[in-house]
């Protein structure tokens, strides 16, 4: 068996002596190490169905395909499956594999045994954290053998905005060094600061374009985030800037319109039955610029639902035929991020990466193979997961070198005032401008004002050693029992420390813990430290079991139960839960967000900022 790094990470100075030996075998001149007889075989590119296939493969490639007994040459061993019907791996144009929270060794033995076997990692959480070395923590578990082809895209959003710093920063010379340095690049993450892009007084425009130019120059693919983007000459313009594809879209009127631009279209779980019924419904008949992505989903998560496995059947469920949904996993994205060459469909050249299913519309899958080989049975994982010791710029990036204080988080007011205007936010605030509101003063400290459900929230810089924090007051989250705060190193997209709390102590208390522990969770109750979840690494994932992560979170919803929770009544609990893991995401400062609170930078000296104009405003006066 062909078995090299190069073959792992497909370096272009051997892709080509792969394919002559590749060529040998197909014509019987080479044996084949395996063939993998099947009952029936999906052909991706023309949608049918083909009875008694055999799978000629060589090292990790497939050689040949064609009607059983076709093939000329002679094999090592043979495999026949009659009662199974063979579909491509499937595969994520879009996700973040880091909200998985698990590294990408221990992710392979998540998402395998459901069918996933490639992926096209939106990498702007780990390199905002550890940028320089965003290629050697994604390709390295492929050069240890994992199965899981990881296509990076290195983040656009390194900083996010202009306004925030640290862990990273990616411009057109990071961006030419990174897609030259693999075929495995396969382009830039999803470009998200859409004032930038077309604004330019925006700081961050020059850098932005250096990034999509050596994109281009690579033939890589510029993905895009259009969040908020629904006017039609905005979506032109984003479609003429050659940001490629949006994941963003809410309603099936915004991707028709989106569509008619030329976007590729990347559906989500938690809006795909509605869209998928409003386009068939609008009379769409053609799906080939559409692809069906996880973006971001838990460990625990897909513990309990399953994989892009999950994805399909909640297409197959909305009414699409399972052909074409699974289309949507396979051959659409690998088409749209240039990949073919590789992965998409069960054909010569390609890895040998084949999900066995046992009942094609309820999409159950039986048996994986990856690169050649079983991979995955009755959803058991059947490779040994590499054991990767990740050096310190992975393992020690909570850089804090002191104890956070309460007076890190207090707010003082101005000498002699019973009270204070302050500036406001709440979770997902879309408004153009900050909610206004008076609170008191107590102490010489401007006081939340829990029986108008407000608290304090704070950032608090992880990267420079100092713990810069900024501080504000936030509307209808938080704890409202005593002495109590939450703190995470998870934070979209700078990933910064968050923390909220009920009082100052808790939220130092919190962070402190998350500190010792390098990153994850801490929840503070009643001043003491009741809960905590580890990302070891890169504070955002861990390098263990994903059962032994979702233990852990199990542990710390489980004390969340205990604890009294603010949450405005007209917010959805769809969105804003009681326990705010949300506000993870809440933290986001890409488009369509206004006014958002950032670690403290000369441009944001508060780190309270406008990040579509950049102008900054006291949080109290």
């Amino acid at each position: 068996m062909l078995n090299t790094p190069d073959d792992l990470l497909i370096s272009a100075a051997d892709e080509t002596l792969i394919r002559r030996k590749l060529t040998l075998v197909a014509l019987g001149k080479a044996p084949a190490d395996r063939v993998l007889r099947v009952g029936r075989l999906l052909d991706v590119h023309s949608r049918l169905w083909l009875k008694d296939q055999e799978i000629v493969i060589f090292g990790r490639r497939i050689a040949y395909v064609g009607p059983a007994g076709s093939w000329p040459g002679e094999a090592a061993e043979r495999v026949h499956e009659p009662g199974l019907s063979a579909v491509p791996g499937f595969g994520e144009a879009h996700k973040h594999i880091e909200s998985s929270h698990l590294t990408p060794e221990w992710e392979a033995a998540l998402v395998l045994p459901h069918g996933t076997t490639w992926t096209c990692e939106a990498s702007h959480e780990f390199s905002n954290v550890a940028g320089p070395q965003t290629l050697d923590f994604w390709l390295e578990p492929r050069r240890r053998g994992s199965p899981l082809k990881i296509f990076p895209l290195p983040g656009s959003a390194v900083p996010p905005t202009a306004y925030e710093w640290g862990g990273g920063h990616f411009g057109h010379d990071e961006q030419q060094s990174f897609m030259a340095a693999s075929l495995m690049v396969a382009g830039l993450d999803e470009v998200m600061d859409w004032p930038a892009v077309w604004n330019p007084d925006n700081p961050s425009h020059e850098r932005l374009w250096g990034m999509i130019e050596a994109t281009f120059a690579a033939r890589g693919v510029v993905e895009g985030h259009a969040a908020g983007i629904r006017d039609l000459p905005s979506i032109s313009a984003f479609a003429a800037a050659g940001l490629a594809s949006d994941h963003e879209a809410w309603t099936a009127e915004e991707v028709l319109d989106k569509l008619r631009a030329g976007l590729f279209m990347e559906l989500r779980p938690h809006s795909l039955p509605d869209m998928v019924k409003g386009l068939m419904a609008a009379g769409l008949s053609d799906w080939s610029q559409f692809a069906i992505v996880t973006d971001d989903r838990s460990a625990s998560d897909t513990l309990r639902l399953g994989a892009t496995n999950h994805n399909v059947r909640l297409a197959i469920a909305a009414g699409l035929a399972p052909e074409i949904a699974i289309q949507m996993v396979t051959i659409n994205p690998a088409r749209h991020m240039r990949l073919t060459p590789w992965v998409g469909s069960i054909a010569p050249g390609r890895y040998a990466d084949i999900v066995l299913l046992s009942d094609v519309p309820g999409v159950v899958v039986e048996k994986v193979w990856a690169d050649g080989r079983p991979v995955a049975e009755n959803g058991r994982y059947l490779p040994e997961v590499p054991a990767i010791d990740w050096p310190d710029w992975a393992t020690r990036t909570v850089n804090i070198k002191r104890k956070m204080t309460a007076e890190d988080f207090a707010i003082p007011a101005a000498p002699g005032r019973a009270s204070m205007q302050a500036a406001i936010l709440r979770p997902f605030h879309w408004a153009d401008d900050f909610i206004t509101m008076e609170l008191p003063v107590k102490e010489g400290l401007v006081a939340r004002d829990p029986d108008r459900n407000v608290t304090k929230f704070a950032i608090v810089d992880r990267f420079s050693g100092e713990g810069r924090t900024s501080k504000m007051f936030w509307l209808g989250t938080g704890p409202r029992t005593p002495d109590t705060a939450l703190a995470c190193s998870m934070g979209h997209d700078k990933h910064n420390i968050w923390v909220v709390g009920s009082s100052d102590a808790a939220m130092a208390e919190a962070v402190n813990a998350l500190t010792a522990i390098q990153g994850g969770w801490a929840l503070v109750r009643e001043g003491k430290l009741v809960a905590t979840v580890r990302y070891e690494i890169a504070g955002l994932m861990t390098k263990r079991p994903p059962e032994a992560l979702d233990a852990e979170m199990k542990a710390l919803y489980a004390e969340g139960e205990k604890i009294e929770w603010m949450f405005e009544p007209t917010f959805s609990p769809r969105w804003f839960p009681g326990f705010p893991e949300r506000l993870a995401f809440a933290t986001l400062t890409c488009a369509p967000w206004r006014w958002v609170l950032v670690a403290p930078s000369p441009l944001a000296p508060e780190g309270f900022v406008n990040v579509a104009t950049g102008e900054t405003h006291k949080v109290v006066w």
